[in-house]
């Protein structure tokens, strides 16, 4: 059974339980991301795991900072290290390391930025209906999965576990969080889905969409990328390669359990365990993304940090 649950009652405060990781103070100043293996679809979390998939997704994480802070150089995130704190004791780093990052304390905002690159899933479906996405008038005659004229910002709810997110217009988001942070969450949303894009292009996977979520610095009025970033959880990958305009995608993601939830009648229901065939596919997807983004298979990463 994959690693689902962390206890660390006795030596850290558990701060929030989400649907996929433990948040837990540190200090003051600092918390600790614990990254389980979990997976939720269409808002539900599975009962079974992922097994490894909180240390691919942390890894991944941590690879795309560094990827988008050199890319973006006045770009501000909450990461801190991959190290444990000096709190947790040697018999639960087994369990804990390179799952778990430490971050900076930050007031997060409750939206969720979606940045769309190509016209897929509810988009889609939205754009078939009405011509629109999120509500705005797109170009006509757009095919399934193809790119639109410039990425597309549409932001959505953040929901509380058990909750569904909701799409919300740009001008609702303002009314969440303010106009000032509303715009600046929006470029910065654009800045860097464009630049991840561009390098993932490169490598030979195409970013159809993904979210991002930020926070502010309140002592210097900076908006902050916060929590995972461009993973096969929070990101629509496809392969470049096999690309066609017209149709669905083969995806590196976690479709696989999408179509499975769909075709079993099983979409939104609580309960629901994976077959183990949809727990390898899935887990081969994110593989098969964190070896081609990142240049190293998951095992050679690892093995390199060992060595460290």
């Amino acid at each position: 059974m994959a690693q689902c649950k962390f206890d660390l009652e006795g030596v850290l405060p558990l701060l929030a339980s989400g649907k996929v990781r433990e948040l837990y103070e540190v200090d003051a100043k600092t918390l600790l991301f614990v990254a389980s293996d979990r997976i939720s679809a269409y808002d539900v979390v599975m009962m079974n795991g992922v097994p490894s998939k909180g240390i691919l997704l942390t890894l991944l994480t941590a690879h795309w900072f560094s990827v988008l802070t050199s890319a973006i150089p006045n770009l501000r995130t909450h990461f801190l290290t991959l190290d444990l704190p000096p709190k947790i004791p040697q018999a639960l780093h087994s369990h804990l390391a390179n799952r778990s990052m430490q971050v900076r304390r930050l007031k997060v905002f409750p939206i969720e930025a979606i940045v769309r690159g190509y016209i897929t899933g509810s988009a889609w479906a939205e754009y078939q209906k009405s011509g629109t996405v999120n509500g705005k008038k797109m170009p006509t005659g757009l095919r399934e999965s193809e790119a639109f004229p410039e990425p597309i910002y549409t932001p959505s709810t953040k929901a509380e576990l058990g909750q569904h997110d909701e799409n919300i217009t740009t001008e609702r988001a303002a009314e969440i969080v303010g106009s000032k942070y509303a715009q600046r969450i929006q470029d910065l949303s654009l800045q860097l889905y464009k630049a991840a894009r561009d390098y993932a292009l490169e490598r030979g996977i195409i970013i159809a969409d993904t979210k991002f979520e930020f926070g502010l610095d309140e002592g210097t009025d900076e908006v902050v990328l916060v929590d995972e970033v461009l993973t096969p959880d929070s990101s629509r990958f496809w392969p470049k390669q096999r690309y066609e305009v017209g149709k669905s995608q083969e995806s590196f993601d976690k479709q696989s359990l999408r179509d499975f939830l769909v075709q079993t009648g099983l979409k939104g229901k609580e309960g629901v365990t994976m077959p183990e065939s949809v727990v390898e596919l899935t887990s081969q997807k994110y593989r098969e993304a964190f070896a081609i983004l990142t240049g190293k298979t998951l095992e050679e990463e690892l093995g390199n940090r060992y060595l460290r």
